[in-house]
């Protein structure tokens, strides 16, 4: 469950921090206070997007941290599935945005915030305040079926998104076969004249390499030439550094006798004179055979620019340009021998399509026995919540075929006496569909054993006895799980295990701030009254309070 809450610099909030206990925790507090900051810190952790004008000026960073302990097994598992280990049974979720950008962190650990949200949606389930306006979606109310019946349904859709994924590979490349017979001449035309135009370059890998390399030394052929020709007068030629060397040499030659110390530095001299010989021969040699023949250097240009324009048509390298003559041989192949590839292309669409209508019809079956659970199950749980005359059905109709099924299914409900039974988006109010809403997240919330449910103002357009059936509705998921919910009626704050004030305080120094704080019972006796009585708190409303605390509290045993 959800134990502590900290948030800092958020709108309205400088700094907040709240610990919430198990069972239902209640917040509370006048329109405009802060509440929707609250639980919009929250969705925070669950990937939702905040612009820069959130963060309270002149703060340049705002911060949520939300603190989980974890016992659900199955929680724990999907945690652990994700790498991500409970210290000491709890988890710190964090998120932390500055200007355009956030960082967020698991344990203390940086993540992407799909890892934080696939993480916060193991451990709580927000329900805002225009969420059940969803239910009004076809593609919604079968994503809700889906969630319901997971365990069965799940294997089965994944089976079925594979296998329209492989149906529809096989009809595009069977759509990439179907063409006329002047379609067909035209593509074998082509495809056959890109071949032969490859096939008679006659390339060979590397060959370009070696061009360039000989197209690089024809075209500075002259330039060469004249620099090696200084070269050499510089190094020995004509009375050069070789001569004289040579003659060094000799002369130091004479003096030897009178000092051996020299005989390191002759030594050098003599392997100077050698080397500077062996240079002049090679440099000679070279020179001999660095000859510009013009033929040669039309001949390596003419091909360079055959090379190079092909490789600006097929491919960047001479294997890339071989490679390609092979894949458009392929496809001559295929399109000499077309009716063959075409019935076989046939065949395995047939296939594909035969698979997936197997799988798809698998399906629809698992979730229709799965609708038929789900009706019972929003009947009883709509009772609950004073639909005193309900009936309610998911009609199948039946749509193309896509990666979800053949499904397109409908929610149907009927909440007064001798009234036909319509779509959901025909008849409800604003109320009764919060309602309706409420019942699906409380069977959902059983189905995925997810220990904290958060509702933001669930109690929307209803009063009176109604509201007093959400309440009862409340106090008893809270039984089984921690529910955190904002409310502005009296009869769900007086079930509160824990009863929170949001209260907004400002004034020109400091400017406008959110504060929560939990309440004791004198304090939530005196919330209720302001809730039932509005600014004037008489005696008789804060006893009419109590007796309505009394009696949530008798009601919860």
């Amino acid at each position: 469950m959800l134990v502590h809450l900290h948030v800092k610099n958020l709108a309205l909030i400088a700094e907040a921090e709240v610990s919430f206990g198990p069972g239902l925790n209640i917040l509370t507090g006048e329109t405009g206070a802060g509440k929707s900051i609250l639980l919009g810190s929250m969705q925070l952790i669950l990937g939702s997007k905040i612009s820069r004008s959130m963060i309270r000026d002149p703060e340049t960073y705002a911060l949520v941290e939300l603190l989980f302990e974890v016992e659900n097994e199955k929680a724990l598992k999907e945690l652990r599935a994700m790498d991500i280990e409970p210290e000491d049974g709890q988890v710190l979720l964090s998120r932390k945005i500055t200007g355009g950008r956030s960082v967020s962190k698991i344990n203390g650990e940086t993540c992407t915030v799909s890892q934080m949200k696939a993480a916060a949606s193991c451990l709580l389930d927000i329900h805002g305040q225009h969420e059940h306006q969803s239910l009004l979606y076809r593609d919604r109310q079968l994503e809700i079926l889906d969630a319901f019946a997971q365990d069965t349904v799940r294997p089965l859709a994944e089976k079925t998104a594979e296998s329209f994924r492989a149906l529809r590979e096989s009809r595009k490349a069977l759509s990439s076969l179907t063409m006329d017979q002047e379609q067909r001449a035209r593509e074998m035309a082509f495809l056959e004249y890109e071949i032969q135009e490859i096939e008679q370059a006659d390339l060979k890998p590397g060959e370009d390499e070696e061009l360039e390399k000989r197209y690089r030394k024809l075209s500075n052929s002259r330039r060469m030439m004249e620099t090696l020709s200084r070269v050499r007068a510089l190094t020995g030629y004509e009375q050069g550094a070789s001569e004289q060397t040579g003659e060094a040499v000799h002369e130091m030659a004479k003096i030897l006798q009178f000092d051996e110390d020299l005989q390191d530095c002759h030594e050098l001299l003599v392997q100077a004179d050698a080397l500077l010989s062996d240079f002049g021969r090679e440099l000679s040699s070279y020179m001999d055979d660095l000859v510009f023949d013009e033929e040669t250097y039309y001949e390596t240009e003419k091909r360079l620019d055959l090379i190079n324009g092909l490789k600006s048509r097929f491919g960047q390298s001479i294997p890339d340009i071989l490679a390609y003559r092979d894949r458009q041989a392929e496809k001559y192949a295929l399109l000499a021998d077309l009716e063959k590839h075409l019935a076989q292309a046939q065949r395995k669409a047939q296939e594909a399509k035969d698979v997936y209508d197997k799988a798809a019809c698998a399906l629809s079956a698992e979730r229709k026995k799965a609708a038929s659970e789900l009706e019972k199950q929003v009947i009883r749980s709509c009772k609950d919540l004073n639909f005193l005359d309900v009936r309610f059905s998911i009609r199948f109709d039946e749509k193309n075929e896509s990666a979800d099924g053949t499904d397109d299914v409908e929610y149907e409900i009927s909440t007064n006496p001798g009234e036909e039974i319509r779509p959901l988006g025909e008849i409800v109010s604003g109320g009764e569909l919060s309602r309706i809403m409420l019942a699906l997240k409380t069977i959902l919330a059983d189905r995925d054993q997810i220990d904290t449910l958060i509702f933001d103002e669930i109690d929307t357009g209803i009063s009176g006895r109604t509201a007093q059936k959400v309440s009862e509705k409340m106090a008893q998921i809270a039984r089984h799980r921690q529910v955190i919910c904002i409310t502005h009626l009296p009869q769900i704050a007086a079930m509160a295990d824990q009863h929170y004030e949001i209260e907004k305080h400002g004034d020109e120094v400091n400017g406008t701030e959110t504060q929560i704080h939990l309440l004791d019972a004198e304090e939530s006796v005196r919330e209720l009254a302001r809730l039932l009585g509005g600014a004037s708190i008489t005696p008789a409303v804060l006893q009419n309070a109590r007796e309505m605390r009394a009696m949530a509290l008798e009601q919860k045993g």
